[in-house]
């Protein structure tokens, strides 16, 4: 019992290692220059597009069901935070510039939204998640909503991923550093919700609390700095 409850765990600590090193070796030897921001967004993204708060939810969701429903539960959760964060790349600069919204103005709200979901994390309370018998069709619906969007990847990540691509200065497509930390990002997500079980088993409830307050503090810092540096770009002459 003891082996079959640890494999899981040393299946998704191993993936993730090895799909870390092979990007990191990537961005250090073929493209030195980018290193240093891909490092950067996989942090920032690891911290606001973790999917650590919705495990609770999708837990109760697989609770009962085959394994090949549940497969199709973490399947769909995963492509929508996945899909969520590839519309933001690629339109949210237009959706700022359609609406003549500046982008200092976009960084101090985005980070008043961050510290908003930083100090939720941090005070996190458990609620007591309802006992209701969904059908497979209303937890695939519940799976995109609310355990993709916004647990996994909400307004958060949005604005990060946006303000992050503004700050590249990069055409979307060729941002090859933040696209290589979103599909990083992307498989976390998957293998967090495929081992969740485990994971869960592993941490207990404490361990996850705890685990949730540490990316809450790591928030609450990005948006610390969003808002500084939106103050500073919008308030030139005082700084």
């Amino acid at each position: 019992m003891i082996l079959m409850y640890h494999v899981p765990i040393a299946i998704f600590h191993s993936y993730i290692v090895h799909c870390t090193l092979y990007i990191s070796y990537i961005y250090t030897n073929i493209l030195p220059m980018h290193s240093t921001s891909f490092q950067h967004y996989l942090l920032g993204l690891f911290a606001v597009a973790n999917n650590i708060a919705a495990i609770p939810l999708y837990i109760n969701l697989i609770e009962g069901r085959s394994l090949k429903e549940r497969n199709s539960i973490c399947s769909t959760a995963t492509l929508t935070s996945f899909i969520t964060m590839v519309v933001s790349l690629l339109a949210g600069l237009a959706v700022l510039n359609f609406f003549e919204i500046s982008i200092p103005a976009f960084r101090i709200a985005g980070g008043l939204l961050l510290l908003n979901t930083g100090f939720g994390m941090m005070s996190t309370i458990r609620k007591a998640i309802e006992e209701e018998e969904l059908s497979f069709s209303k937890s695939i619906s519940t799976a995109i909503i609310p355990i993709a969007i916004p647990l996994t990847t909400g307004a958060g990540t949005m604005s990060t991923i946006i303000l992050f691509a503004q700050t590249s200065g990069k055409q979307p497509w060729f941002n090859f550093p933040l696209i290589a930390a979103i599909i990083i990002m992307t498989f976390i997500i998957f293998f967090t919700f495929r081992y969740a079980p485990g994971i869960i088993k592993h941490l207990g409830a404490t361990g996850l609390d705890v685990l949730t307050k540490i990316f809450g503090l790591i928030t609450l810092a990005i948006g610390v700095q969003f808002i500084i540096t939106g103050v500073s770009d919008a308030f030139p002459k005082f700084f």
